[in-house]
């Protein structure tokens, strides 16, 4: 069986960061993957990275991406204004066009497909609200990689889920949001997972509205995760997972943190090589 080494990059907003310093460890000890596939901003970092190729000055591009989102406010803080706006359906269109403008200008043309895209193999997730089964993206010839993003990031309350074809389409971390299960489907024979999930930033202190809407949506993507990493192991299939875990909670919105980001998840990520380099096939066989 031919070897097909798998980077899943989970959702996670401004964590994001965390992803990009992970990506330079890895490699560092010279994995190269075979196919890129991730949901929310996870594939938006697997998009760029595609699109430059896996290399040193191409997370040095993504890196500086990341900052320029930071000053871009893609994501507007008042996001409690958003939904009640979204729910009187006067949602401002303002956070999506201003998000398609930052692709555009990081070389994301909405005329690019996924065709166009040497290696590694580029795919996105995105959700569809009609049956709850995650979608995925670059596994036809005519799909559009730009707007692919658009789909897998129409996260509420700042994006609204977008009808294609009778069907409603939104953020992949809705439906995977660690897309290890679309990676097993795919043919992934080795899956290494960059998962940004952060309990502290989820899980609300208070007992109102805001407080159980996070232990809510910590719950169903814990409980994704869990499924889908049992399920790459009742496959027997060689996992590398890397919790990437900040050391302060920082907000999905909050792209300022880019640089410390970047750091703490290098670190992070060299210390899971290091403890596992000699017990985790992916490590010992270098990929």
């Amino acid at each position: 069986m031919n070897k097909k080494l798998a980077f899943a990059l989970s959702g996670g907003g401004s964590r994001g960061a965390l992803q990009v310093g992970a990506l330079y460890a890895l490699l560092d000890c010279g994995l190269q993957p075979d196919f890129l596939i991730g949901a929310s901003i996870g594939a938006v970092n697997a998009a760029f990275l595609a699109l430059n190729g896996y290399s040193k000055d191409s997370l040095d591009r993504i890196a500086a991406a990341w900052r320029n989102a930071g000053a871009t406010d893609l994501l507007p803080a008042n996001y409690i204004w958003l939904t009640l706006r979204a729910m009187v359906n006067r949602s401002s269109s303002d956070p999506s066009r201003r998000l398609r403008d930052f692709f555009i200008s990081q070389g994301l043309t909405p005329d690019l497909s996924f065709t166009d895209i040497a290696q590694p193999n580029l795919v996105i997730v995105s959700a569809d609200l009609n049956t709850g089964k995650p979608i995925l993206h670059g596994t036809m010839p005519e799909d559009k990689v730009l707007e692919a993003l658009l789909l897998s990031t129409a996260l509420p309350p700042w994006f609204k889920p977008v009808r294609k074809q009778n069907r409603y389409l939104m953020d992949g971390g809705f439906v995977s949001n660690m897309p290890v299960e679309p990676a097993l489907n795919l043919g992934a024979t080795q899956i290494v997972a960059l998962d940004l999930i952060d309990a502290r930033e989820m899980i609300g202190d208070g007992d109102g509205v805001r407080g159980f809407l996070d232990r809510l949506v910590y719950s169903v993507e814990r409980r994704q995760l869990d499924l889908e990493l049992a399920l790459a192991e009742a496959r027997g299939i060689p996992l590398l997972y890397f919790g990437l875990t900040g050391e302060l909670p920082v907000p999905i919105w909050d792209f300022t943190h880019t640089d410390e980001l970047i750091t703490q998840g290098y670190d992070i990520a060299r210390r899971v090589i290091e403890t596992q380099r000699f017990t985790n096939p992916i490590l010992a066989t270098g990929g």
